[in-house]
């Protein structure tokens, strides 16, 4: 009787702990808020800071209460110290560019607030200039060709739904790479020269350099 109990007891235990690590699901649109905090930087990470280290660069989860988890990418680069906030949305399943995301039309380049950009000092950003502040960051996703990466001024803002074209500092072509092994979640990270936005199938890097 003690032993048929204790095992009762002892796989309830487990069907919790099993519960509480699942994911929650999503059905959000757009980016708004999605689920689970995670980073797709190969490398350590320490929960209780909840930092993950990659190559030349550190994700922190700053807010992990939204389904989208906020997190800053930091990193230098072109001699600058760079920090890239961000929401961070899963795939959840879902087809992301030409589906959630559709093409032709500025994003926010990650969820809830727009994704924001600032650099210490002045850069070269795609081959042009972008000088030392805060901005926001958007991407417009095509179907074919080159995608447009965009430095707007007005960096505190909820999405692109008050999104102003002529406040723009900063707008550049960019070649994504497309059919990269699936990204389940949104993240900032830094190849070679470049800092890369990976999420599901895309990879769209944006190349910094020193001011010339």
């Amino acid at each position: 009787m003690r032993k048929s109990v204790f095992l009762s007891l002892l796989v309830t235990a487990l069907f919790y702990l099993v519960a509480c690590e699942a994911p929650a699901p999503s059905g959000d649109n757009g980016g708004a808020e999605m689920s689970e905090a995670d980073s797709t930087a190969t490398s350590t990470e320490t929960t209780e800071t909840m930092t993950t280290e990659g190559d030349g660069y550190t994700i922190t989860v700053v807010d992990s209460e939204p389904k989208s988890p906020r997190k800053e990418m930091k990193t230098t680069l072109g001699g600058a110290e760079i920090t890239v906030n961000y929401g961070s949305p899963s795939v959840n399943g879902r087809v992301v560019f030409g589906g959630l995301e559709p093409w032709g039309k500025v994003w926010r380049a990650g969820a809830n607030e727009a994704t924001t950009f600032e650099t210490s000092a002045d850069l070269t950003v795609a081959g042009q200039a972008l000088p030392a502040g805060k901005y926001a960051f958007f991407i417009e996703p095509h179907e074919e060709g080159t995608w447009t990466v965009i430095f707007n001024a007005v960096h505190d803002q909820w999405g692109a739904y008050e999104y102003d074209q002529s406040k723009d500092v900063l707008r550049a072509e960019v070649s994504p790479k497309m059919e990269q092994p699936n990204a389940e979640h949104l993240d900032y990270v830094v190849m070679d020269d470049a800092i890369v936005m990976v999420w599901e199938k895309a990879a769209v890097p944006v190349v910094i350099a020193a001011k010339e």
